[in-house]
């Protein structure tokens, strides 16, 4: 027998009666019905999320952002409604506690009271997270509730750019305003160390003019050092003056007594006058110009000698420096003891002006009372008078030049407490100078940082910052650079459904097929025959299955295919290798083989990878994952109907075609080894078919 009658004799018994025909039929269809099913199925479940019932619930209060009300709560709500991503029901929360329960919604969406107050509190002093309450039941759907958890994150991430973008755009504006004022207070700082400089001007004139009033000060008080001594010397003058007044008045009454010896005494009394005349005549010369000075003496007076005095040594007080100048005066002056002791002065002054008078007239008196002494003694009584009252006003010139005196150590003190003042106001004005100078140094130095400040922060426009506050609020944009893309979620489940469907289409012809021919074995006694036309029966059934899957894929579920033929090859290859690994189990191990066959496809549907990443499996299975075939398999679908990398494809076929020789080489030796012997087990006949 010939591989080709082989073939023809195992398709005729398959097809001998009707229901052996519609079984083959029904088997036939199987992988058909497992991969078009379920990729119809699985073709774009996303497509119909706008089915998937789904309610909000909007409890938000609202709030209020910048003097105006908003609700971000109601915006969500109607973003959500309009967008239609999912069959949205507004209602409330029992209602929706309920529906998820019993499965009326997938799941619910709660916005709290305090959502729209939270959102805003990130611009006041107790920021506070937002939050939106996802509520789910994995009764209804637990890919629903996966799908829920995505619909929470993505209106979180629409409320978190929109709330970002308002933030971002209130900071640039607020950017904007501080560049700004910037310009405000570099203009301001310009005009600072433009006036610090004047002032430093000043303050070093004013320190120049207050060290020249130091020196004046000084040099008045060293000469007013000795005046107290000289009033007490005036002081005493004046007492001699009052005691000679007083011994004229008593002698001038006794001249009225003994006019007799009127002529002598008159002469000698013309000579003394005259003495006492010359003496008041100096000591007015001296003290007139004290008298004349506490006259007049003010403020403006004392201050405009100063000023007179620094002028003439060739310094010229600023206005600063008069008021200091007349302040420090005025305070002296204003002084009540100052002021009393002042005033003594004077009248003790006055008295000695008029002393100085009334000894002339004694003088005058005495002379021509000696010229005209015989008629001197008719006047006796007038001069006696006369001479009583140059006593009187004697004994107050005494008092007055006294209490001079006291004041004259007063008058001294003070000059030199105006010098000590003008000492410490030339050191406060040198002090002034200095600290002015840094001033104008670091006014300087605030105007040019501030005027770097500025120019660190850009100008922008109002469309300018609106720009920028959408990239602040989403930065990142993420591309979609797929290099092999899967046209939808169909496609990228159609390798792995494509591989179990061909591992179950042959898995179940070898249920009504017989792996290798027993009286082939017996009376042809070719192993390699025997094993090829046992292997070609399935696989070229296999061909027929793989292109009508083919047909319903391309072209019933509209599925991108980039490869077509090569998709074609890869899986009639996969379907052939799967033939021949179920013949082999069933050609060693007979029934046995044939469940190892199911066992086998149960491995594979978790370890071929072929909906979450392999990387997920547990350490054993990962194992497995690289050892059996239908991982390699959906691989090569993958790159060919995607468009990925050939040489994969490539290395996925070597190793398939390994896998198909390995298991027909396991089944020829098989095979030979019954072609010289049989056992029991090979005699007994299979629980299965």
């Amino acid at each position: 027998m010939t591989i080709p009658s082989l073939i023809r004799a195992e398709l005729a018994r398959l097809t001998a009666t009707p229901l052996a025909r519609l079984a083959f039929i029904a088997l036939m269809i199987v992988p058909l019905l497992y991969g078009g099913a379920y990729l119809w199925a699985n073709r774009d479940p996303y497509a119909k999320l706008d089915q998937v019932p789904a309610a909000i619930v909007d409890q938000d209060a609202g709030a209020t952002l910048d003097g105006e009300r908003v609700d971000y709560g109601e915006d969500v709500t109607k973003q959500a409604l309009d967008g239609a991503d999912f069959k949205w029901t507004q209602t409330s929360a029992a209602d929706a506690r309920s529906g998820v329960r019993n499965g009326t919604y997938d799941f619910v969406v709660t916005i709290p009271h305090d959502f729209s107050e939270s959102l805003v509190s990130a611009q006041g002093d107790e920021p506070k997270r937002a939050e939106l309450v996802m509520t789910t039941a994995d009764t209804n759907s637990y890919l629903a509730s996966t799908i829920a958890e995505q619909a929470g994150k993505t209106m979180r991430t629409a409320v978190a750019e929109r709330v970002g973008k308002q933030a971002a755009k209130t900071l640039l504006v607020g950017l904007a305003d501080v560049r700004d004022s910037l310009g405000d207070a570099v203009d301001g700082a310009g005009q600072l160390a433009s006036g610090a400089t004047s002032a430093a001007d000043g303050a070093r004139q004013l320190a120049s003019g207050t060290d020249q009033l130091s020196a004046g000060a000084s040099q008045l008080a060293a000469e007013t050092a000795e005046l107290p001594s000289q009033t007490r010397q005036l002081a005493d003058g004046a007492g001699q003056v009052a005691s000679g007044a007083s011994s004229l008045a008593s002698g001038l009454a006794d001249a009225q007594r003994q006019t007799a010896d009127l002529p002598a005494q008159t002469q000698q009394l013309a000579g003394g006058a005259k003495q006492v005349s010359d003496n008041l005549t100096l000591l007015t010369k001296k003290t007139d110009p004290a008298l004349q000075a506490l006259q007049t003496a003010s403020p403006d007076t004392v201050t405009a000698a100063i000023t007179q005095a620094a002028a003439d040594r060739g310094v010229t007080l600023t206005p600063e420096q008069q008021a200091v100048v007349a302040a420090t005066v005025q305070a002296q002056l204003q002084d009540e003891k100052t002021q009393q002791q002042l005033a003594d002065a004077k009248a003790a002054l006055q008295g000695l002006d008029q002393l100085r008078d009334g000894s002339q007239q004694v003088t005058d008196g005495a002379a021509q009372l000696a010229a005209a002494a015989p008629t001197l003694s008719n006047g006796i009584a007038s001069a006696a008078s006369g001479a009583s009252q140059l006593s009187t006003g004697a004994s107050q010139v005494s008092a007055g030049t006294s209490k001079l005196a006291d004041a004259a150590p007063t008058l001294s003190s003070g000059a030199s407490s105006l010098a000590s003042g003008a000492a410490s106001a030339a050191s406060g004005a040198s002090s002034l100078s200095s600290g002015v100078d840094q001033l104008e140094s670091g006014s300087k130095e605030l105007a040019s940082k501030l005027d770097q400040g500025r120019t660190k922060i850009p100008a922008s426009t109002a469309s300018q910052r609106n720009a920028q506050a959408s990239v602040i609020s989403d930065p990142v944009k993420v591309g979609d650079d797929n290099v092999a893309a899967a046209s939808n979620y169909g496609a990228g489940l159609a390798p792995f459904f494509i591989s179990l469907a061909a591992w179950i289409g042959m898995y179940a012809l070898f249920l009504i097929l017989k792996p290798i021919s027993k009286r082939a074995i017996t009376a042809v006694r070719k192993p390699l025959s025997v094993v090829l036309g046992g292997w070609l029966t399935p696989a070229l059934l296999g061909v027929v299955q793989m292109a009508a899957l083919f047909l319903i894929v391309r072209f019933a579920l509209d599925l991108d295919v980039v490869h077509a033929g090569s998709t074609v090859g890869v899986m009639v290859l996969a379907s052939a290798t799967f033939a021949a690994i179920i013949m082999a189990l069933n050609v060693l191990l007979g029934s046995v083989g044939q469940f190892l066959g199911l066992v086998l496809m149960l491995v594979q549907l978790v370890t071929a990878g072929g909906t979450f990443p392999w990387q997920t499996l547990p350490g054993p299975l990962a194992a497995l994952h690289f050892a059996l075939p239908m991982t390699y398999s959906v691989d090569a679908l993958r790159q060919t109907m995607y468009g990925g990398s050939m040489g994969a494809v490539w290395s996925d076929v070597g190793v398939l075609a390994c896998w198909l020789l390995g298991a027909l080489l396991v089944s020829l030796v098989v095979t030979a080894r019954q072609t010289r012997t049989r056992t029991l087990r090979d005699l007994r006949p299979s629980l299965i078919g």
